[in-house]
C-alpha cells in the first residue's frame, strides 16, 4: 500500500490544490478512487492469508465448537491410517469455495491493483 501511494504523482495533488480542492476533497475524490484497486487487492490477500492460517488458530482455539475449517480438516485426518479420505477430500474442496468466489467476484479489481502504478 505504501509503495502504491508513493507511486501516485505529486502533480495530481498540486493541480487539485491549484483548482481549489481542499485536503478532504483531494483525499476522497482523487486519492481514494486511485487506491480502490490496491485496497481490494490488500483485502483479498488478507482474507486468503487469514482463511489459510493454521497455526495461530490451533494456538488460540481450544473448544471444538469454535474450530475453523482447517482445524476441522485436521481433526478428520488420523495418522494411524484409518482416515475417511472421501470426507477429507470433500471438505477440502468445499473449503476452497469461499476463496474462489472472493477471487472471481473481485478479479477485475485484483488485477487492476497488481497492474496499475497510480497513473490513469
Amino acid at each position: 500500500m505504501v509503495q502504491f501511494i508513493r507511486g501516485i504523482p505529486k502533480e495530481l495533488d498540486e493541480s487539485a490544490t491549484i483548482d481549489g480542492c481542499s485536503q478532504q476533497k483531494l483525499y476522497f475524490r482523487i486519492i481514494m478512487p486511485l487506491l480502490a484497486p490496491a485496497l481490494i487487492t490488500t483485502a483479498i490477500f488478507t482474507f486468503i492469508w487469514t482463511w489459510d492460517d493454521f497455526f495461530s488458530q490451533m494456538i488460540y482455539l481450544s473448544d471444538i465448537k469454535l474450530f475453523t475449517v482447517q482445524l476441522g480438516i485436521r481433526a478428520l485426518f488420523d495418522p494411524s491410517g484409518t482416515s475417511d479420505w472421501g470426507a477429507l477430500m470433500a471438505i477440502s474442496v468445499l473449503s476452497l469455495v469461499p476463496i474462489t468466489l472472493i477471487f472471481l467476484i473481485f478479479q477485475r479489481y485484483f488485477l487492476d491493483g497488481i497492474a496499475t502504478t497510480g497513473l490513469k
